[in-house]
């Protein structure tokens, strides 16, 4: 009898931060890159802030600000 799992397998991004862009690296090395004009709490924020991440089943939550971006 096969063994079924509701958990999702967790996967593993990249978060990084260049030249005015948020860039999310997938496991696969597949990248969505956002201008962070979009996003000013990210633009205004310390490096501290910005490390402190997770990753959520629909994308990236920065805690220490209390912002969501969806990844695909």
């Amino acid at each position: 009898m096969p063994l079924f799992t509701t958990r999702k397998q967790e996967k593993k991004v990249k978060v990084i931060f260049n030249n005015g862009l948020l860039i999310v690296e997938k496991d696969g090395g597949k990248q969505q890159v956002f201008p962070l004009e979009w996003f000013p709490a990210l633009r205004n924020a310390s490096d501290e802030d910005r490390e402190d991440w997770l990753q959520t089943d629909k994308g990236i939550h920065f805690n220490k600000l209390g912002l969501d971006v969806s990844i695909i």
